[in-house]
């Protein structure tokens, strides 16, 4: 889950700012946490309390939003919308929004059929579009099947025969082409071509910032599995990320790091 955390505050930067390279400052004064982080750490702290609901989930969401309110947040319009309101009914979105805050999923789950079902529950309180469910389905399959030591080709031939995405895409060719886009469909398998191309865990974060586009997103999704993959995130950038948290967040990352992060399959 830091990995989700370290992608979204050095993409966060780089949102509106896109830089089609790979040659950038991974932190700047600028780079902080954004929605990004804030609902991942909700989604931690919903299974750090051993009660996983639909209710527990919308409840969470709505608390972090309220206390982490925009420009911090950055969250978008209709999850403003939906955050402000007394009513838990979600809004059929298909936006990234439901992968980029899942990553915790994909540690606590020791089965694909429990990802899968755990994945779904977090989405579908706002995100209940087949779309927004798949996204976050796959990012935190992907999780897992990193966390489980498969090869990146066997986590790409499960992800792509499950949810029918294309990531026998070119990285490179993919720069060239790819713009701004919110939806999951068109985020996560860019996310995961990002962390496929990759060499260690850095080189996936500036895989996934140099395609431009939500950059946050992209990176938060790319780092989340790339920790996985790689067995964690470089002390420096772990160390960054942690400063740039409050004491309330930080907190509750450090005990999820600790109760779950050091666990295998």
């Amino acid at each position: 889950m830091l990995g989700a955390i370290a992608g979204d505050t050095i993409g966060s930067v780089y949102e509106f700012n896109n830089s089609k390279t790979k040659d950038f400052e991974l932190f700047t004064p600028a780079s902080s946490f954004t929605d990004d982080s804030i609902l991942s750490v909700a989604t931690a702290e919903v299974i750090l309390s051993g009660e996983q609901t639909s209710q527990a989930y919308s409840d969470a969401y709505k608390r972090y939003a309220r206390r982490y309110p925009s420009p911090c947040g950055g969250y978008g319009a209709r999850f403003n919308e939906w955050a402000s309101s007394p009513s838990s009914r979600p809004y059929n979105s298909w936006g990234n929004g439901s992968a980029m805050r899942v990553s915790p999923v994909g540690w606590v789950c020791n089965s694909w059929d429990a990802v899968m079902a755990e994945a779904e529950l977090t989405a579908a309180v706002t995100h209940d579009h087949p779309e927004g469910i798949k996204g976050a389905q796959a990012t935190a399959g992907a999780i897992y099947l990193a966390r489980a030591g498969d090869s990146k080709a066997m986590i790409a031939d499960k992800i792509e025969a499950f949810f029918g995405y294309d990531l026998d895409r070119d990285l490179d060719e993919l720069r060239q082409v790819y713009e701004y886009n919110e939806s999951c469909q068109a985020t996560v398998p860019e996310a995961i071509i990002a962390f496929l191309a990759a060499t260690d865990f850095e080189d996936a974060i500036r895989n996934a910032v140099s395609l431009g586009g939500d950059s946050d997103t992209l990176t938060c999704i790319c780092g989340a599995i790339a920790e996985a993959f790689y067995g964690g995130v470089p002390e420096m950038l772990a160390q960054e990320t942690l400063a740039r948290l409050d004491g309330e967040l930080r907190g509750v990352v450090e005990v999820f790091r600790d109760r779950y992060v050091a666990e295998k399959v």
